[in-house]
């Protein structure tokens, strides 16, 4: 009875214990380092918790199966057996103890080092030991092992503010601990013990001895035979601790800020690219200038992913501003949105490919705009003008399609434009005079290699682009049409013609240079200047800009595909287009008064009209075409849908079209002078 008594009173001080301690505050073990990944789950950039602290959240299937051997060998090696506390350990311990008087081996487990690591307490006494004991059960009721395998290799003190097998592998190898030695293995295994006096960073003496003594314990248990444990001990001991990786770090830094209460940010990035397209900007800034820096972005069409967002050369010169985030500075394109005033005439109907213009001195007012090789050019078709980027016929086409319609369509299409402070757009837009940021450049081009639509961008793995935020700039057959020229263009000494379509763009004084780049499945933008707007001497965008797109395409691995060729486009030379495409003015016939003329304009459909295919019928059962009617002009009229030709007129003004499906059209007419009314209708 006596006995009974004992053992009841035992455990009734056990569990008045227990119910002292109060709940495990498991706070401070949820604590851990803020990362960015890439869309593999690569580690991009990672942050110091709030303490200043590396701790790296880590999967216990994201560590080398041979250092978890070595940690049980040398920790626990019972550790899937016992309800975290190994009585038998511990019985052997206390024996030794008795009869040496010193500590020969430990009993503390795993479970209960987790314990001491979420209550960390200084005391090295009975009521400690039985502490760790009670909250090592305490544990073992509340998660299954691998829950408390991964909360020891996220907390396991490695030296410094180094917490964790995954921080520690990044500090003392550079890599993550899925492929370790067994040298490393075992030196990550030996730091927990005594982490400060170990560190090999500073003591790598003692840190060698110490990884020795788990090298010896695996052998003696048989996890390492002695050719595997001689091979680990000749390996040298790290003797300073390296960087943690830091890529793609201004959108790392604006991920995190979005949204700061996240732990793990997955992007789109692909990490092998972002670090190629790193070093490539970091090695091409050095002959350009100290103060030069370089932004480069690489997108999927398909998507919208951003798979490389370079925001500068290197992150850490504070000469090259390299904090700022460059792909998002609004700077001058110069002639870079020259397509998208060619691929709004040739919608329009004012002009195509082919159609002749004049490259000659000329004059708006006080600005008489001159080619960058201050030279003229003569008589040029539109696709040679813009293949070598012509100012004059540039701005008369801008003159033609009109600056406020660039600029809203542009706008329209999701890019953010920066003005002057002026009444409306002048012409100067067209050869630069606004401000765009890189990240909408990028967007913009994307609609030549979609068909006239462009995409959102989205650098996050769960943030899709919305179908809604998609914005058809042009017809699909203008697109085509100036992805088909911009194929041509000349390229850099280091680029093939004709591999990917691409355009450059050199702003005034030469202080930024422009590269934009596309196929079907790519679009890459490059960007290259002084962060503080500096002009730099020799800063073109074909000299500079270009050579660093053809590197970066290059370095995507994949051939480039062929923007594919819609239906219904108009392949023509200068000689067999219409007569009203085949040159950009025209005289008024002396038989027609310009005073007395008429404006030209559409009347049907009026500009905006929601179609019913169903009311364009000749019979109740047989759709039928539209009828397209014009005011004003000078006769013939050329009517265009979608850059194609309507051949079936009936009269001088009046067209019939047969539309092929429902969708969105641009319904344009031309008269014999050239001027031109463009309406855009849905047909549904």
């Amino acid at each position: 009875m006596v006995g009974i008594a004992a053992v009841g009173g035992a455990l009734s001080g056990a569990r008045a214990f227990m119910d002292g301690l109060g709940p495990l505050d498991l706070a401070a073990a949820e604590h851990r380092s803020t990362i960015v990944v890439d869309r593999d789950g690569r580690l991009l950039r990672p942050f110091v918790t709030v303490d200043g602290r590396w701790r790296l959240p880590l999967d216990p299937s994201e560590v080398d199966t041979d250092y978890l051997k070595l940690l049980y060998a040398y920790e626990d090696d019972r550790f899937r057996q016992h309800g975290g506390v190994d009585w038998r350990a511990m019985g052997r311990a206390v024996v030794q103890f008795a009869t040496s008087g010193r500590v020969v081996s430990g009993a503390s487990t795993l479970t209960m080092q987790v314990a001491r690591l979420i209550e960390p307490r200084d005391e090295r006494n009975v009521a400690a030991k039985l502490r760790q004991i009670a909250r090592a059960a305490e544990l073992e009721r509340r998660f299954t092992k691998d829950q408390i395998l991964a909360i020891y290799l996220r907390l396991a003190p490695e030296g410094g503010n180094i917490e964790g097998i995954r921080a520690a592998s990044y500090a003392y190898f550079g890599k993550e601990p899925r492929r370790l030695s067994h040298a490393e293995a075992a030196l990550l295994v030996a730091l927990p013990q005594s982490p400060e006096l170990r560190r090999p960073d500073r003591r790598p003496d003692l840190a060698r001895r110490a990884r020795d003594r788990v090298l010896d314990r695996a052998l003696a248990k048989g996890v390492l035979n002695a050719a595997e444990v001689a091979r680990a001990k000749a390996e040298a001991v790290p003797t300073g601790r390296q960087p943690f990786p830091v890529h793609a770090p201004h959108l790392s830094e604006q991920l995190v800020a979005e949204r700061p209460e996240e732990r793990v940010h997955r992007t789109t990035i692909d990490a092998r690219l972002q670090t190629s397209l790193e070093a490539l900007a970091g090695a091409r800034v050095q002959g350009l200038g100290p103060k030069v820096s370089v932004a480069i972005l690489v997108v999927d069409n398909a998507t919208g992913e951003v798979h490389a967002h370079v925001g500068g050369a290197d992150y850490f010169a504070t000469e090259r501003a390299g904090s700022v985030d460059l792909a998002r500075a609004f700077r001058s394109p110069g002639s870079a949105l020259k397509p998208f005033i060619y691929a709004l005439a040739f919608e329009n109907g004012i002009a195509h490919p082919e159609t002749v213009l004049e490259d000659r001195p000329a004059r708006y007012g006080a600005w008489a705009p001159e080619n960058f090789d201050q030279s003229f050019h003569g008589t040029v078709t539109a696709r040679r003008a813009l293949q070598n980027s012509l100012n004059v016929p540039a701005v008369e086409l801008l003159g033609a399609v009109g600056p406020a319609r660039l600029i809203a369509r542009l706008k329209a299409a999701g890019a953010e434009i920066e003005m002057p402070r002026e009444a409306a757009p002048g012409l100067a837009v067209g050869l630069g005079g606004l401000g765009i940021r890189l990240v909408d450049a990028a967007r913009l081009y994307t609609a030549f290699a979609r068909g006239g639509e462009t995409i959102p961008l989205t650098w996050r793995r769960d943030e899709p682009g919305s179908e809604t935020e998609r914005h058809r700039f042009v017809d699909a057959v203008s697109a085509w049409y100036v992805a088909d020229i911009l194929k041509g263009a000349p390229p850099p000494t280091n680029g093939t013609q004709g591999l990917i379509a691409f355009k450059t763009g050199t702003s005034y004084g030469y202080r930024d240079a422009w590269a934009v780049g596309f196929d079907k499945r790519w679009t890459i933008a490059v960007w290259v200047g002084r962060p503080d707007g500096a002009p730099v001497v020799g800063l073109v965008g074909r000299l500079v800009a270009a050579p660093i797109l053809f590197d970066a395409y290059a370095r995507i691995g994949t051939p480039p595909e062929a923007v594919p060729q819609p239906r219904d486009t108009l392949v023509a030379t200068s000689t067999t287009l219409p007569p009203p495409l085949r040159h950009l003015r025209r005289d008024i016939p002396k038989t027609v008064s310009a005073a007395t003329e008429a404006a030209l304009a559409i009347s049907f459909p009026p500009d905006g009209a929601r179609i019913d295919l169903g009311l364009a019928r000749f019979g109740p059962e047989v759709a039928g075409p539209l009828a397209l009617k014009a005011l004003g002009g000078v006769p013939p009229l050329v009517w265009m849908v979608n850059g194609v030709p309507v051949t079936t007129a009936d009269s001088r003004r009046t067209a019939f079209w047969q539309p092929d499906g429902a969708g969105y059209s641009q319904v344009s007419v031309i008269d014999a002078r050239g001027s031109t009314a463009s309406v855009r209708v849905r047909l549904d």
